[in-house]
């Protein structure tokens, strides 16, 4: 092999190890893991059109292609809000299943890859995509990239064509956002507890009990995206929550089960009707009980869970 043909080689894997990095950087910034491997394409496809001398002249070829991918992103978020105003409901982020549970592939029929796997910390949390859904997009492009994967400002003020000042304060801004909406997460344990005792009360019809895991003052969001049935306004209070619940469980007793799974890095449930995932539920827990409640059950956003 050639001093030339090693290079090549050395500079291909180089390039193809950022994927996992560039798809765990556009999930974060789009909510979508759909979305984030078209971002991925689309700044490999950037890529590959250079010439070779153009490649070359590039110093840090990881730089460039976040700095693409992020472009890419931040042009995607300013159109999702038109999106998101034609969406039938509400729209809740892409729950990734924990790496065990995982389905690579759009239709998840492709083996496994690696690559494609989201690494599961608090910043894929549903309560924090949530939150982050909330923030202007250049406030969400500023906290990620410096918080979560802790780019310098100067380099996110190249992708946001913002001053690194302005990308600091935006970044503070954000951060503040999230300081104010969301409590602090109980501890793992003590989460999937709640989320047990949660499931097993469905199961047994215990509305007392479910009443007595909620929060008074919780929501409950569901995300069918027009294709499934779902409720299309959030419902408000642990009371009604608990009644709603109770009766989907009634109704569909026999022919759903309901598993715990780890959903976005968090304890949480998946009801599964004739073995395929037709639900994934999120859970906010803090000072003991359930906040909120997000179920998702559209079923293109559901491509990433096993059949078991």
């Amino acid at each position: 092999m050639t001093d030339h043909s090693r290079h090549d080689d050395a500079g291909l894997s180089a390039i193809i190890s950022e994927r996992r990095r560039l798809i765990n950087l556009a999930y974060r910034l789009l909510g979508s893991l759909s979305e984030a491997e078209d971002v991925v394409q689309e700044t490999y496809a950037r890529w590959y059109a250079m010439s070779r001398a153009q490649q070359d002249a590039i110093e840090s070829p990881g730089a460039w292609l976040s700095k693409v991918a992020g472009r890419i992103c931040l042009d995607m978020l300013g159109s999702a809000r038109a999106r998101r105003e034609r969406y039938v409901g509400e729209w809740i982020p892409e729950p990734v299943p924990e790496p065990g549970q995982w389905v690579s592939g759009r239709m998840g029929t492709a083996p496994p890859d690696p690559a494609d796997r989201i690494t599961l910390d608090e910043s894929v949390s549903m309560a924090f995509l949530v939150v982050l859904d909330a923030m202007t997009p250049a406030e969400r492009v500023a906290l990620v990239l410096h918080d979560v994967f802790r780019y310098p400002f100067a380099e996110i003020a190249a992708i946001t064509g913002r001053t690194p000042a302005a990308c600091r304060q935006l970044a503070s801004s954000a951060r503040r956002r999230i300081r104010d909406a969301a409590p602090p997460a109980a501890p793992a344990a003590r989460q999937a507890g709640i989320v047990r005792d949660f499931k097993e009360a469905l199961e047994a019809g215990d509305i007392g009990a479910l009443v007595g895991l909620l929060d008074p003052g919780a929501t409950f969001t569901a995300d069918g995206g027009g294709l499934v049935s779902a409720t299309l306004h959030p419902i408000e209070g642990g009371e009604r929550i608990a009644r709603y619940c109770a009766g989907i469980a009634a109704r569909s007793q026999g022919l759903t089960r309901l598993l715990e799974r780890t959903v976005n890095g968090q304890p949480g449930l998946v009801a599964q009707y004739g073995g395929v995932t037709s639900t994934v539920y999120a859970f906010e827990i803090a000072d003991g009980r359930i906040k909120h409640i997000w179920a998702v059950r559209n079923p293109e956003k559901l491509r990433s869970w096993g059949v078991d």
